[in-house]
């Protein structure tokens, strides 16, 4: 778990982390969170004489953030949380949002990251699985039932690899970096052998290497392909551990977006600037939200 003390502009106060605890359970996990943001909340007192005003909080899995509840979570192991109003109940009945942590991570990269000044961005982390985020007007769409983004899902090989969505050929069991580390590991007779590996063993010219990279690039370019002709951004942008490859991963896969491109406006496609910070960042920024919300309501009452 990460968390973060943010102030009205993003700026980051004071960060923390610590073990989700879920080994013991997901009733453990939901503990250790509302234990966590009480610390934070009494150490920002201490710190700069007032309590956070607003609490924001971003989960993984299936996220109601209209009704405040986490669905589900198969990392987590928890169904049908009610956790902003948990939160508020720990927190002293203060305003608490309730997001998902990629969208999370997105509004942060669209507002003061590496999207800040695009009216219309897609954000795409390379991690375990992929995922998206798509940005507009300053928000995160989140879609009519939550589902909005998930580009990971997107098939980009038919009939190819199974997914555990149910589906065959999914863009992240070919360009995630759990996907670039298996087919690595393999490759190499390693089981040790991850991500940063293969990146390692492009720059060197091994031959393996630069096939299962080329792949894993031109399946995320259909993908991104996919996703700009149908959304039209701005700017694309790719975060995630595979993305901490740098120009081994960011010129390949400009130049493969770019051969794909017919009609469609090119964006650039650039590096997520915020890091792992980006989703307690816009957590935070979530949270501010809701006071901005408050202050309008009052202002037109």
């Amino acid at each position: 778990m990460k968390a973060a003390l943010v102030g009205a502009d993003g700026e980051l106060l004071h960060e923390a982390r610590r073990p989700t605890g879920r080994d013991r359970g997901p009733d453990a996990v939901v503990d250790a969170v509302l234990g966590f943001a009480a610390e934070l909340r009494a150490l920002g007192e201490q710190r700069l004489g007032e309590p956070a005003s607003a609490a924001g909080v971003a989960v993984p899995g299936i996220v109601d953030e209209r009704h405040g509840v986490a669905a589900y979570s198969a990392n987590l192991g928890w169904r049908d949380v009610p956790l902003r109003g948990l939160l508020a109940e720990r927190l002293g009945r203060i305003p608490v949002a309730l997001g998902h942590d990629v969208r999370a991570g997105g509004l942060a990269e669209g507002r003061i990251g590496a999207g800040r000044g695009a009216d219309r961005f897609l954000f795409v982390p390379l991690g375990t699985g992929i995922a998206g985020a798509i940005g507009i007007g300053g928000r995160v769409e989140a879609g009519a039932h939550g589902f909005a983004g998930e580009i990971g899902h997107v098939v980009v090989r038919p009939g190819g690899v199974p997914c555990p969505c149910g589906q065959r050929g999914c863009l992240e069991r070919y360009a995630s970096a759990a996907a670039v580390t298996e087919a690595w590991a393999s490759a190499a007779g390693d089981p040790a052998a991850d991500a940063a590996h293969c990146a390692k063993a492009v720059a060197s010219g091994d031959p393996n290497a630069v096939r299962i990279w080329q792949e894993a690039v031109d399946a995320l370019a259909d993908g991104l392909v996919t996703a700009l002709t149908l959304l039209d951004p701005g700017v694309i942008v790719i975060g995630g551990g595979l993305a901490e490859a740098g120009e081994t991963l960011f010129t390949p896969l400009r130049d493969a977006v770019r051969r794909r491109v017919t009609f469609q406006k090119l964006p650039p496609v650039v590096p997520a600037a915020l890091g792992d910070t980006a989703g307690c960042l816009g957590a935070g920024l979530l949270a501010w939200d809701l006071l901005d919300t408050t202050d309008r309501k009052e202002e037109t009452a």
